[in-house]
């Protein structure tokens, strides 16, 4: 147990610590969306990962995603694989840099306990929803989080038992409208929660509401 393991175990206790560690998620997307929410799962003390990107680090992406100026050109999983393993050294983490789609979407996070989507296209977003949906799976996706000035409306919405939507369902990206990064990392940091309200519960409380 690293120290800062032994950090995490002194605020959540050993055994709720343990029940973050047994859970595997799966991102779909390690852009603004899926780089933040990992970062913020891993600062939380989940340390299994599988998260699958076929894009690469921009300068354009510096904006809101958790990458470096220095990593620009490579490959998105790979740099947030370093930047999640500053963090903890012990995650294990596997990552695939391939493009999600029909063909293979059934089979990437069939061994993960839960699946965030964070995607930036809307077909491929209702892939990955409509794929996981009937699974049982934990299914945390986003809808609604471009500009600023309006992120108090940035809510979670519980869809169905295991399924819920982050964001204000409205914002969508466009010319007037970019993604930038209070909106993006508010929507990411609530999916985050939604995971960990999932497993571990709501502080104080057994089981969570909606």
């Amino acid at each position: 147990m690293n120290e800062f393991v032994k950090a995490l175990s002194m605020i959540f206790g050993p055994e709720d610590l343990a029940k973050i560690q047994r859970v595997r998620v799966g991102i779909a997307g390690a852009g603004g969306l899926g780089s933040n929410c990992a970062q913020f799962l891993a600062r939380s003390g989940f340390q299994n990962f599988k998260i699958v990107d076929f894009d690469r680090v921009e300068y354009s992406n510096l904006n809101r995603q958790f990458f470096f100026y220095h990593q620009v050109g490579e490959a998105k999983v790979e740099a947030l694989k370093r930047n999640l393993l500053q963090i903890n050294p012990d995650i294990k983490l596997d990552v695939l840099q391939v493009q999600i789609h029909p063909d293979n979407i059934g089979s990437l996070f069939e061994d993960c306990h839960a699946v965030v989507e964070a995607l930036d296209r809307p077909e491929y977003k209702k892939l990955v929803v409509e794929s996981y949906l009937p699974s049982g799976k934990l299914l945390v996706a986003a809808s609604g989080l471009a500009g600023w000035g309006n992120t108090d409306q940035i809510k979670v919405h519980r869809v169905k038992e295991h399924f819920f939507l982050v964001g204000d369902l409205v914002s969508e990206v466009q010319p007037h409208c970019p993604p930038v990064a209070p909106g993006v990392v508010i929507t990411a940091a609530k999916q985050a929660d939604v995971v960990l309200r999932y497993f571990l519960g709501k502080c104080g409380v057994k089981n969570i509401d909606s």
